[in-house]
């Protein structure tokens, strides 16, 4: 017959050592995601989303402006090289350059700002400032910001985005 030794310390025991590494394992995880947390810049796209939200309908009257001239784009992408095809279904009058703005839906520090300028018969071209993949929201515009096109693009693809706009009051 076995006799049991009960002069062990605790800790030299099994059971004490499995029962407390599933609680310091939580521990160790919840500081992992709290330093996650603050080193990962994914918040609000805009700061002053609020703001914006109430302007919304002072912009729109550029997009109604674009739909009364019947404008409509093709953007096209080549690597680093965006080419633009504006026309109009009016007499409108083409400015020399465009205003292309690349906005990713969730990380505002991806955006992108693209002069685009005239290549004659409403081809435009400009060049990204870095590579861009994914879903992008894209709006096209005149300097003067009297009218503006909008879309979303899958910048993978290998069709040309179309843009245009509706008639508006």
């Amino acid at each position: 017959m076995r006799l049991r030794n009960d002069n062990r310390p605790w800790y030299k025991e099994p059971w004490p050592w499995i029962l407390i590494s599933g609680p310091a394992i939580v521990v160790v995880a919840g500081f992992i995601t709290a330093w996650l947390a603050i080193v990962s810049n994914d918040g609000l796209v805009t700061d002053d989303y609020y703001k914006q939200g109430l302007s919304v309908n002072q912009r729109l009257h550029r997009d109604h402006m674009a739909g009364n001239l019947g404008l409509h784009a093709d953007v096209m992408r080549s690597e680093m090289n965006i080419r633009l095809l504006l026309g109009a279904d009016a007499a409108a009058q083409v400015p020399e350059a465009i205003i292309l703005k690349l906005a990713h839906p969730t990380r505002a520090g991806q955006d992108q700002l693209v002069q685009m300028v005239s290549e004659g018969q409403g081809f435009y071209s400009g060049k990204l400032t870095a590579d861009i993949s994914g879903r992008w929201l894209v709006s096209i515009e005149d300097p003067a910001g009297q009218w503006r096109l909008q879309g979303e693009w899958q910048a993978d693809s290998v069709e040309p985005l179309r843009l245009t706009a509706k008639a508006g009051k």
